[in-house]
């Protein structure tokens, strides 16, 4: 696997070393030492798929807060969605920043997005279905989330969002204060 840095401390784009011959390709998808050589917690606590009828769904800006951490490697293996990490970890450097990254079955890239950050993305593709290695449980009581398009953060989306729960359409703006 090959590791990249993003604007976003502890965020990182994971690209597959793919070793090719005449049937296709081999690939290692995760490997717990190359996580940890990173300062990356490699438990997995469970694994989710989503799936998503149209292109323009948006499914965001989710996070857990204190105590109930959940990092996510999410990977895109049907179709095309663009991932985003925004950093809401208050003693961040990079707090208030946030990565837009292209996932798809196509480039088979995945994204890690750290505990306390907030995750969303857009599909861009019809029919797509996206995977996610948490590193942590569910917690309904931790969940908390912020507006794809709160003017506080400028997320800058590719397409027109024209599927969203109400819920995710509901979510606050952030008004300025610590976020816990």
């Amino acid at each position: 696997m090959q590791f990249t840095p993003t604007a976003v401390d502890g965020c990182w784009i994971v690209d597959l070393q793919q070793i090719g011959d005449d049937r296709g390709f081999f690939a290692r998808t995760f490997d717990r030492t190359e996580f940890e050589e990173r300062g990356i917690d490699p438990f997995v606590a469970q694994a989710n798929m989503s799936f998503n009828h149209k292109a323009g769904t948006l499914r965001g800006m989710h996070r857990q807060i204190e105590p109930h951490a959940e990092g996510k490697l999410v990977r895109c293996i049907r179709g095309t969605i663009v991932d985003c990490c925004l950093d809401l970890r208050e003693d961040s450097p990079t707090f208030g920043k946030n990565v837009m990254v292209e996932l798809s079955a196509d480039n088979r890239r995945a994204l890690w997005i750290p505990p306390y950050c907030a995750h969303g993305y857009l599909t861009l593709t019809d029919d797509t279905e996206v995977t996610y290695q948490v590193s942590g449980p569910y917690a309904p009581q931790g969940e908390k989330g912020q507006r794809y398009d709160d003017p506080a953060f400028g997320l800058e989306w590719p397409a027109d969002v024209v599927v969203i729960s109400e819920k995710d359409r509901s979510w606050p703006d952030w008004d300025g204060k610590p976020i816990r």
